[in-house]
């Protein structure tokens, strides 16, 4: 199951079924070295837990700030992010969460990106910055899949 991200309303949505256990999508989704295998060149936080800080870097792209806002192990991860880069979360950010559930022997991994419709600039500005994350879930999704997948 990989289809494409959808966008709902002001959501972002999409499924991908990667063919290992649930511990390994787990590993790849909090520990930094791993993350920066799939999403990001350089991840780095202070604490996974609710409450921790950090961010996630694109050499192209610059600094995005993340707060966790959930942290269930081998189930749920939570955070909200910078939409742009920035030094601190601000009012362009959003909810990112992650949910994983067993499939067999394969790994269902479920994100689904909230908060666009409070963000300021506009229903074209929420538009295009929903379809830019549509388009970005679709590709680190199918980067974690690969990744993990070999």
């Amino acid at each position: 199951m990989s289809d494409r991200a959808r966008i709902t309303g002001h959501q972002i949505s999409r499924t991908v079924r990667i063919d290992v256990p649930r511990e390994r999508v787990w590993t790849a989704l909090t520990e930094p070295e791993q993350i920066t295998e799939w999403f990001g060149d350089g991840v780095g936080f202070t604490a996974l837990e609710v409450g921790g800080t950090g961010s996630v870097d694109w050499d192209d792209y610059g600094s995005f700030p993340i707060e966790f806002t959930e942290v269930a192990p081998l189930e749920a991860l939570g955070f909200r992010w910078s939409g742009i880069p920035a030094d601190a979360l601000d009012e362009y950010s959003t909810h990112v969460r992650f949910s994983l559930a067993d499939a067999g022997e394969s790994t269902d991994v479920t994100v689904v990106e909230t908060g666009f419709e409070t963000l300021p600039g506009g229903t074209r500005y929420r538009r295009d910055r929903l379809e830019q994350n549509r388009e970005g879930w679709d590709v680190e999704l199918d980067e974690l899949a690969i990744y993990l997948e070999g």
